[in-house]
């Protein structure tokens, strides 16, 4: 477990990252900002669960997406996201809620970094250059996971 000047190192690294990633999806700087300080609480509460199988960024930057998605769904800010969110490939075959589960479940299964990869790219919606360079990889790198990440599941689904 880190100790509070390990966890503010961490914040002072990472937090402009976390904002610009969180302003990169919900394009108002007042929410990224709120959002990434709730980013920051939610890390240091589990800790305790980050195994250092990802990068520390790559970790914070999951948080902020679940978060981001989150704070959307409660407060019906913008009803386009989630709109957005149904049209993605893997969200248009959500029928009811056995069928979600079925996709959630063979998500969780999928290894890294094919999950990570996959997860930053439909609900994170970035763009193929930053996650290679969360990963420290080529742009190619990320999309050939991306591609095979979405290969995995469909034949998990079938």
């Amino acid at each position: 477990m880190l100790n509070t000047k390990e966890f503010k190192e961490l914040y002072s690294k990472y937090f402009n990252d976390v904002y610009k990633f969180l302003l990169s999806i919900s394009r108002d700087e007042q929410i990224a900002e709120e959002i990434a300080q709730e980013t920051f609480f939610k890390a240091l509460k589990s800790i305790e669960q980050f195994n250092g199988q990802c990068k520390p960024l790559v970790w914070l930057c999951q948080i902020a997406k679940n978060t981001y998605f989150s704070y959307y769904r409660k407060n019906k800010k913008n009803k386009e996201l989630i709109q957005e969110e149904e049209t993605y490939e893997f969200e248009n075959l959500i029928e009811n809620k056995e069928t979600a589960r079925e996709i959630h479940r063979c998500l969780h299964n999928l290894k890294e970094p094919y999950k990570e990869v996959f997860t930053l790219r439909i609900f994170g919606e970035l763009p193929f250059s930053q996650i290679a360079e969360l990963f420290g990889k080529t742009e190619s790198w990320a999309r050939v996971t991306f591609y095979r990440a979405k290969t995995k599941l469909k034949e998990e689904l079938k």
